[in-house]
Parts: C-alpha cells; structure tokens; sequence
C-alpha cells in the first residue's frame, strides 16, 4: 500500500498542507482540481522529486526524497512528467527501451514491440523522435515509462498532446494494462474522463488541502458543491427558491444540464443563445436574476418564451 501521512510542500507560499492518502495496490487514483492546486507538485514529492516533512511509504518501506538521495526517484516508479524527456535523434522503438537490457535483445524486442502496440506507435517504431508529433511523443513516452514493469506510475495530464479521436481508445487500452499488470497508477489531469471513466477513486485539490475524495460516481452524482462538480463540466448553480418555491432558505443547489428538461409548464425563462454539442444543444436561457444552461435534443432560438424543470429526485438527493 501507498501511504501519505501528514506530507506538506512550500514554495514561496503553501503549495501542499497535511495530504493523508491510502493507496491500494493496482489501484487507479485520479487526482483533479484548478490550476495551481498542487497536482503536478504531488506526484513529484512521491516519485522523490521534492523533499516533505510528512511521511511516504510503499509497502511499509519509507520513500525519502532528495535530502536523503543522491540520484531521487526511486527505481519501482515511474513518472512521466508533461515534458517527455526524449532522445530526439533516436527512434521510436530506441527510445522505449532507452533503460532495457541489451543482454537480452530478443526479450527487448519482444517488449518494444508489445509497449508500442499499447500506445498505438508500431507502424512509427523506426521513425525519429524529432520528427513525431507532440502527442506521439507523448504515446512514446508513455510507452517507455512502462518499460522496466514499475509498481507505481505517476502521470501529469498524460494526455494533453494526443488527439481527442484518438484518446479515448488509447485510455481503454492503457487502463486495462494497467490493471492486467497490477500497476498502480496515480494520474493527475484536468480532463474529467480521465477521473469519472478510469479511476477507482478521486481526490480533489484546493487550497493546498483535500477538499473532497470518493468514488468518481459519488463525487459526480453527490457533488460537495459547486467547484466539485464544475471540474466534471457544465453546472448550474441555482438558487433552491427558483426551482422549490415552498423552499425557505436562501441555499444554493448544483444541478447538471442534463437534469433540467424543457417543458409545457414550469418555471418560465427566456433562451438566450443555443451550442451544438453533437448529440444535444446546451440552451442558455435567462431565469430570474439567473442564467441556467439545459441540455436538449434541438436548437432553440434566442429570445424564444420556455419554461423548464428540473428532472424527478434531483432535488431531493442534493438539498439537505
């Protein structure tokens, strides 16, 4: 298990203030929050990269950061952060196994071949590093973090270069590794697929502490407020005397777009303007002092008279 006690970071001002995480074997952690927040500055104090007064363990071993270590980074992990580190006059395949052993290069091959199946590389295994887009380079680097079999590997938005077609079939593919090797994997991301679809649980970050924690669905479907659920998407956050009117506090409540439907009769509002999303509009309509985004199945055109509701339970699972 991986064990974070009490670990704290510093820069200028506190980055990071007493993060506690167990971490289960083969376990997928996502960790999401705003910009700043601290992701990036926790992977590195777990790789080695920085030095904390807490405490970090892996299976009861204690990981001592760069006070204690001459070279940091310990060998069983691997972390692969957002600038890929390539050789760039070598291949694709030589940069997988840049840290494979050429002692048995029958074995070697066999594990290039197999990483660059993974990312999807092979037909540009021979290609040059220099000449790959960035998000190759980032396929390649992943591949090559992977190499050597870590326990634990640790990414920072380890796909923000790669094509969005591509993307969500690489992450199927990775993810099931993963789990197939018993890799545990801690990611760090702005991309709420990465959290919702591939992680087993989530920590979010902000002001340098664990705000909330749970499992993706949780944290979507019971979101602690407004920041939680807006780093999942489109929110509104609207007041409860809009939507209840028998409600007597002045409480604010997250509701979805896909939890609000246009309606014959409900609560009156006016559109405002209408974004195709591909499957359905996001229709930003004007209610009260409000403005509130619903997701529906055409195009509505500004200035147009609707009324809208909110989808049966919502409320009651969100109002306290």
């Amino acid at each position: 298990m991986l064990q974070l006690k009490n670990v704290s970071f510093t820069y200028d001002e506190p980055v990071l203030k007493n993060i506690n995480m167990n971490i289960k074997p083969a376990e997928n952690i996502s960790i999401i929050g705003e910009s700043g927040c601290g992701k990036s500055t926790l992977l590195k104090l777990i790789y080695g990269l920085l030095h904390t007064e807490g405490k970090i363990t892996w299976k009861d071993k204690e990981l001592l950061g760069p006070n204690f270590n001459l070279v940091p980074g310990e060998d069983f992990i691997k972390y692969l952060a957002q600038d890929f580190d390539l050789m760039l006059p070598l291949s694709a395949a030589d940069n997988v196994g840049k840290y494979l052993s050429n002692f048995y290069p029958v074995k070697k091959k066999r594990r290039i071949k197999e990483l660059l199946e993974v990312v999807e590389m092979t037909d540009l295994a021979d290609k040059k590093a220099k000449l790959l887009s960035g998000g190759q380079q980032q396929r390649i680097a992943l591949a090559r973090a992977l190499a050597k079999e870590p326990e634990i590997l640790l990414l920072d938005e380890p796909f923000s270069h790669i094509d969005h077609f591509r993307k969500n079939k690489l992450r199927r593919k990775l993810f099931a590794y993963l789990k197939e090797q018993n890799i545990t994997c801690i990611i760090a991301t702005h991309d709420s697929t990465d959290a919702l679809a591939f992680a087993d649980r989530t920590f979010v970050l902000k002001n340098s502490k664990i705000y909330a924690q749970g499992t993706p669905q949780e944290l979507y479907e019971q979101p602690k407020n407004h920041y939680v659920a807006s780093l999942f998407g489109d929110v509104n956050y609207i007041p409860v005397t809009l939507l209840k009117a028998d409600h007597k506090k002045s409480d604010k409540v997250v509701v979805y777009p896909h939890e609000l439907k246009i309606a014959e009769s409900g609560i009156e509002a006016t559109v405002s303007k209408s974004y195709f999303k591909g499957e359905v509009f996001l229709v930003e309509v004007s209610a009260g002092n409000s403005t509130i985004l619903i997701d529906h199945h055409e195009e509505l055109i500004a200035g147009k008279k609707i009324c809208f509701k909110v989808k049966d339970g919502v409320l009651e699972s969100r109002i306290k």
